[in-house]
Formats: C-alpha cells, structure tokens, sequence
C-alpha cells in the first residue's frame, strides 16, 4: 500500500465529510498499523470481503477510492425540455390529447402509451412538481363574465394605483356562520372524525373596505344588508378616513342592490363597480377567506354574542397588522 503515507490517512480522516468514508480509512489505519485482514474486519464490522474490496478500491485510486462521493443515480428518462414541450401543453388543455380531464393514473398512462418511454409514475409526479403542478380543486368559474369589461378594468385600475395622488380602496360585504362548513382535515384510515354543529341559524354580516397601498381597514358588523346598514358603514368610513385636498378616493365595489341605491351619500369618495361576475377583482375577497381560514376553521359558535365577539377579535387583530392586509389585498391588475 504505497498509495499514501500514514499521515495523509490521518489527514483525510479528519477531513472526510462522511462517517462511511472515516470507518473505511480507519480500517486502512488499522492495515498501516499492522493488523491483520481478519483482525481489521472484526474491529471494523465489515466483513473481510468488504475490506477486500477496500484494499484493491486504495490500490487503484488511493485515498479517492475509499472516500464515498455523490452517486450521479440513473439518467433522466425525459429532459426537463422534453417535459415542458410534450408534457405540460396537454396538461394546459387536455383536449389536444383527446381528453376532458386528467387524473395522474391516466396521465401516465397516455405519456407511456405516445412517448413510448417506461416512465415510472412517481418519476412522472415528480417532474410534474419540477413544472411547479400540483392537484387543486377547480374553483367554480362563470361563462357569461365580459372579458373585453373585465380587461378595459383592469386598465383603469392599474391607471389609479400608478397615480400618486390616488387612493384605491376595495369594499365589500361578508357573511360569517355560527356552524361554519367542515373544512378537509387529516384522519387516520377507518376512524369517522366528527365535525360538531348547533344547527341553528346564527349569523353577522361584515362591512368591510381596505385599502391596500397603506393597510388601512374600516370594518362594521350588522345584521342584514341593505342601504341603511351600507349608508352608516359609508359614514364610518367618511369619518375615519377624512378628505384629503389634492387626493381622490375611489371605492370598488361589486353590484350589489344597495350599493347602487341613488340617495346613498358617498361622501368624497368616487365608486367604482365591478364588472358583472368579477368577484376575483376585488382584493377584500381574500381577506375574508384569509380571515375564515384563521379564526373559524372548525370553530362553533354557541351563541350570537359569542360569535359577535369572535368577530370583533379577528378585525382587532387585523387593525394592528397593516403588512398582512397589504400583502393579502394586493390587487389583481391582469387577468
């Protein structure tokens, strides 16, 4: 063994970033030392016939032969390029593979049968996720939305927030339920997890508009939803966010009956409506489901009072974190 003198196996045991590699040159050690190749295997537990194969690994390629690298593992079956090109256009529009949906199982199937290749199916999964894809639920989308409206909006919206002198605010009603809708939660095979509920009718509305450039929140709780109840949320918003000379104050908001009712006075603040069918272009909506998802996911209410004052917290909450409402409300200015 005149690959290394007896300093360099010292040497490169304590440099070795790996235990497997250091119990290989300390078996190499115990050889310098004069041990036998028996008495090595039994110090070491390898078997003699892995210090054999030690021996001729330091013979050929010195101390590199018995240090463990990074296995290089199998060649890609399909290119990344390969993927984007074949693979993720009919995963954008199954039609152009004859199909209406994919599940994975039939994915695989197809990228089998057409590519001819023996692609495993978590080799195919996991390319998939290299794409950034993952299996979501469809959100129910409407068909008779305008888009050319949709867009000429989104037009004037990006006007408004690229204007200094203007601040954009996004208005909106919410209901929030004393037995709030089971969301999906984690459950051992076999055992039935139970999602209690009072069945009673306990409900409040929020009135809510944000304003996402600086974080600022006028929120109120009512019982139904009419012109009276959005009048007085519009006075509150008035009075909490005053005129500013120079500055113009547009409030978007959806179609609803009593936000179009002629005597509301709106104060200094110019409304904007929505596009029919367009709840996806007022920010607020996540707010509300950014709100039900923290503080009302499985949670009951045994009374309207205990909900009421569940409410009133999640909006403190809320009023003292400007950065989540300004992260949360970030408006989409393109469709």
């Amino acid at each position: 063994m005149d690959n290394a003198t007896l300093d360099e196996v010292r040497v490169a045991m304590d440099c070795t970033p790996t235990k497997k590699g250091f119990r290989r040159l300390q078996a190499l050690l115990w050889l310098y030392e004069g041990k036998s190749r028996e008495e090595v295997a039994a110090l070491s537990r390898f078997s003699l016939r892995q210090v054999l194969r030690f021996i001729k690994a330091f013979n050929l390629a010195g101390l590199d032969g018995l240090i463990p690298g990074r296995s290089s593992g199998r060649s890609r079956i399909l290119p990344k390029a390969q993927v984007a090109e074949k693979i993720v256009p009919i995963i954008e529009d199954p039609a152009l593979a004859g199909q209406t949906h994919w599940t994975a199982v039939k994915l695989h199937g197809w990228i089998k049968e057409h590519l001819q290749t023996q692609l495993g199916y978590s080799t195919m999964v996991r390319y998939l996720h290299e794409q950034d894809y993952k299996l979501k639920v469809p959100r129910p989308w409407p068909l008779k939305q305008d888009e050319e409206l949709r867009e000429a909006f989104c037009v004037k919206l990006r006007a408004w927030q690229q204007n200094p002198q203007t601040d954009v605010w996004f208005c909106d009603e919410s209901g929030f339920e004393g037995d709030p809708r089971p969301r999906r939660t984690w459950t051992k095979i076999g055992k039935v997890r139970l999602s209690p509920y009072l069945g009673e009718h306990i409900r409040h509305n929020l009135f809510g508009a944000v304003c996402p450039a600086d974080g600022r929140l006028t929120a109120m709780l009512f019982n139904l939803c009419d012109s009276a109840s959005f009048q007085v949320f519009l006075d509150t918003l008035a009075q909490e966010n005053p005129q500013v000379p120079g500055r113009r104050a547009i409030v978007v908001l959806d179609n609803a009956s009593w936000h179009k009712v002629k005597r509301l006075n709106w104060h200094h603040f110019e409304p904007e409506y929505l596009p029919a069918r367009s709840p996806d272009l007022n920010a607020i909506e996540r707010l509300w489901l950014r709100m039900k998802a923290d503080w009302f996911n499985g949670w009951i209410a045994k009374s309207a009072q205990e909900l009421q004052e569940r409410l009133i917290a999640s909006v403190q909450s809320l009023f003292e974190q400007p950065a989540i409402l300004q992260s949360q409300c970030r408006p989409k200015t393109s469709l």
